[in-house]
């Protein structure tokens, strides 16, 4: 394995090499393409030669590099929902360019302008993204009014939910924690409010999301199934900007202004549930003392230092609040909460046009706190994951046909999975599960080859490295049975318990079929050296993440992906359909009845297996007009496999959905009027329930007089049952009440579950004694949910 990674690497670099070559005259432009109106960068801006000839678009920091022939004294520039523009770069002499572009009014967007863009995907290498806008996103109908970031990327095919009320999101076969979560380049462990109901991105703060779930391109690791990057926005550098809204369960407020006009920016942006406040008044006096919320707090800044110079610092912190106060014994109660903090520093810098590099300093933390009181003591639960990352990216704009990107990547990461300390009466409890460290190190180098008029390739590398290191006492087990042995070994501070050197070969290519249309392929192969430990489908606040050890492996996952694409009608309507296929190997379960809370030696409790997923992926959108959205079909399979379950049998994995469907569809009445419509179908999940149930006599009830039995429940095999079908349609109304240059008023009406579907959230089963029989309950969650939400700019 290691002579052909070697090998692969070393064929990496002779192709890289072998391809360039000397190429004409030509001169260099780059520069940053942003809103005229905030002064805010722009993301995936078009930019070429009026000829057509020459093209490129904006990196996520806006900034952009273009090699045309030294004749050229014009370059056109465009975006969705802004006025093109044609610029001079007549005597540059070298400098960067700032091209600014003015938003369109309403009416103006319904407008495509021939030839406003460049095909982007069909021509370009990447195949299984998709990019969504902040403002799309507040756009779409969800329960409560509240636009929720993780809600809309399941519209998309290939992506799950992981069911009603959750942000749980599953994309190709994959688990929760194979998901890599970034906001503002900062890992964020647990996205989720309300358990699961809400996700901690503010929709005010948000610029754009891009998500890769397939095709990944090796400056992205980490995670075997997605990369989710949250694009946080930079603030108004023009003028001082407020704006926010009030809904059914939050209320949210950003500020954001120049703190040098034209230079620098800031932005704040909060947000806190109310429903605490609210509901106290009509609660009964029993439990008038019990109460939750959750709050968030954006912040960011950046400063231009130079033409050739950014800064940018921003960061986040959230917390969900739980109290309980018992109505029977006012000594008993506990404050339950969690949240995550990030803090991320970057630097932007151009060598020259042709080099640009972001060199960031990022800071992460999940935390879990919780306290217990009662009569005759108490006692504190600690427990959190901490990050510190150090990484720098490089863009080298080589030649018109190569594009190179290199860089370095160095976590360390803290552990501290449980430490509990308190009293009962006169005695006190400590208990602490040991600390654990590791190194997480990762270099990559790939090339975007853009072999002739037809054929473009991206070919890289990824080198990554995992070093669990001491002090730990690392509990011995035997070979075989895998079991402890009784025996430790104590591990000194720094010392290497466990290293996992390995190779990521990245590929991805697109061949032109003709000028509409594409045919790609691509092939990912990742390593994760961090586990969820969960007993759930969801990812809840108490779940903890582990890391790879002597035991436990890392995940391992190869991924084939082969895509048709094609545009019609002057890129108004965009079409897909991919079909991949996914093995994962040293997936990780937990034994039934595994004890996960304060166990010193959780790896005990795990199970080793192997997973598989396919399908095929279908989509169509329309990008322009009054109307606009998509439909997406997902047909698909995932197993699971575990010599230590269901006899070692494959067997469908809980979030397998044969069927997916997800329809979202927006309209512009009028000015003052828009509409949105969702509609999904999903095949129900897969769930392990008895199939036959024996009652055993044990006894005599000494009150009755009558046999007392216990029910004991059969099962055939593992996720042997579907849950019913789960669909739903949901609509939503935008009424623009008043838009000047300095004040904009709007409401926001919806119905979540147009139809009243009664949707399952879980099955239980009791016992009907008077016909001997066993009957199934279903629960479901939501009916018909109406909302109406204002939200306000001035």
């Amino acid at each position: 394995m290691r002579l052909k990674c070697l090998f692969f690497f070393l064929l990496t670099l002779f192709i890289f090499f072998a391809s360039f070559q000397v190429s004409a005259q030509q001169l260099t432009i780059s520069g940053y393409v942003k809103d005229s109106a905030t002064g805010e960068t722009l993301i995936g801006a078009s930019i070429r030669n009026v000829e057509g000839t020459f093209g490129t678009v904006t990196n996520v920091y806006g900034f952009f590099s273009i090699r045309v022939p030294s004749t050229t004294t014009q370059l056109n520039c465009s975006y969705i929902g802004y006025k093109p523009k044609t610029v001079s770069i007549k005597n540059l002499k070298g400098s960067a360019i700032e091209i600014e572009l003015a938003p369109k009014n309403i009416l103006e967007k319904e407008v495509l302008i021939s030839g406003e863009r460049m095909d982007k995907n069909i021509r370009n290498t990447e195949m299984s993204r998709i990019e969504l806008s902040g403002e799309k996103i507040k756009s779409m109908p969800v329960i409560f009014g509240e636009p929720d970031v993780l809600k809309a990327i399941t519209l998309l095919p290939g992506i799950k939910s992981g069911g009603e009320a959750s942000t749980g999101f599953y994309v190709r076969g994959g688990g929760p924690d194979q998901n890599l979560i970034l906001m503002d380049e900062a890992v964020v462990y647990n996205p989720s409010h309300l358990f699961g109901f809400l996700s901690v991105f503010n929709s005010d703060a948000v610029k754009n999301i891009d998500i890769i779930k397939g095709g990944m391109p090796a400056n992205y690791g980490g995670r075997l199934s997605s990369i989710l990057n949250v694009n946080m926005r930079e603030g108004n550098n023009q003028e001082f900007k407020y704006s926010g809204g009030i809904g059914l369960i939050a209320t949210r407020l950003t500020a954001e202004g120049p703190i040098k006009k034209g230079k620098s920016s800031f932005l704040i942006s909060g947000r806190r549930t109310y429903v605490d406040a609210l509901a106290k008044p009509f609660l009964p006096a029993t439990i008038k003392g019990n109460s939750y919320y959750f709050y968030d707090l954006n912040l960011k800044m950046n400063f231009i230092l130079s033409p050739k110079d950014r800064i940018f610092i921003s960061g986040y912190f959230g917390r969900d609040i739980l109290d309980y106060k018992s109505e029977r014994n006012s000594s008993v109660q506990f404050n339950f909460g969690w949240g995550n903090s990030t803090a991320t520093a970057r630097w932007n810098h151009v060598f020259n046009p042709k080099l640009f590099s972001n060199t960031s300093i990022i800071f992460n933390r999940y935390e879990l706190f919780n306290d217990f009181e009662f009569g005759a003591g108490g006692f504190k639960v600690r427990s959190n994951l901490l990050d510190w990352n150090l990484k720098s990216d490089f863009t080298w704009f080589a030649q018109e046909n190569h594009q190179v990107k290199f860089g370095v990547n160095y976590t360390f990461h803290t552990f501290q999975p449980g430490i509990l300390t308190g009293n009962i009466g006169s005695a006190q409890i400590e208990q602490i599960i040991t600390k654990q460290y590791a190194h997480e190190f990762a270099a990559y180098l790939l090339d975007e080859w853009k072999i002739n008029h037809r054929l473009t390739i991206n070919y890289g590398l990824r080198a990554v490295a995992f070093n669990l290191i001491g002090p730990y006492t690392q509990a011995e087990y035997d070979n075989d049975t895998q079991l402890p042995t009784g025996k430790s070994i104590n591990y000194g501070k720094g010392q290497s318990i466990a290293f996992y050197p390995r190779l990521e070969p990245r590929f991805s290519g697109t061949y032109l079929l003709t000028e509409t249309s594409s045919l790609k392929a691509s092939y990912t192969q990742t390593y994760q050296f961090l586990h969820l430990a969960t007993t759930s489908g969801a990812q809840f606040p108490v779940d903890l993440w582990v890391p790879s050890s002597r035991l436990v492996q890392p995940q391992m996952a190869r991924q084939f992906a082969l895509g048709y694409f094609r545009n019609f009608k002057d890129n108004v309507y965009e079409t897909s359909a991919e079909v991949y296929y996914k093995p994962m190997r040293n997936q990780i379960e937990f034994k039934p009845g595994a004890s996960l809370f304060f166990n010193q030696n959780l790896e005990n409790e795990m199970v080793f297996g192997k997973g598989e997923s396919y399908g095929l992926e279908l989509f169509v959108r329309k990008k322009s007009g009054k109307l606009t959205g998509w439909i997406g079909y997902t047909l698909s399979k995932t197993t699971r496999q575990f010599d230590a379950l269901n006899n070692g049998k494959p067997y469908f994995y809980r979030y397998d959905r044969t069927h997916d469907i997800s329809v979202l569809l927006s309209y512009q009445f009028n000015k003052k009027w828009s509409g949105n419509f969702v509609f999904v179908y999903g095949t129900g999940n897969a769930t392990t329930l008895p199939d036959s149930r024996y009652a055993y006599r044990f006894g005599i009830d000494p009150l009755t007089g009558e046999p007392k039995f216990v029910f004991i429940d059969k099962y055939s095999g593992v996720n042997t049952f579907r849950m019913p079908s789960y669909h739903r349609a949901d609509i939503s109304f935008t009424y623009l009440k008043k838009q000047t240059k300095k004040y904009e008023s709007s409401w926001n009406f919806s119905l979540y579950n147009v139809y009243n579907r009664a949707n399952p959230y879980f099955i239980y089963f009791l016992p009907d004694i008077t016909t001997q029989t066993v009957k199934a309950f279903m629960v479901y969650l939501f009916p018909i949910v109406p909302s109406v939400q204002w939200n306000f700019k001035f």
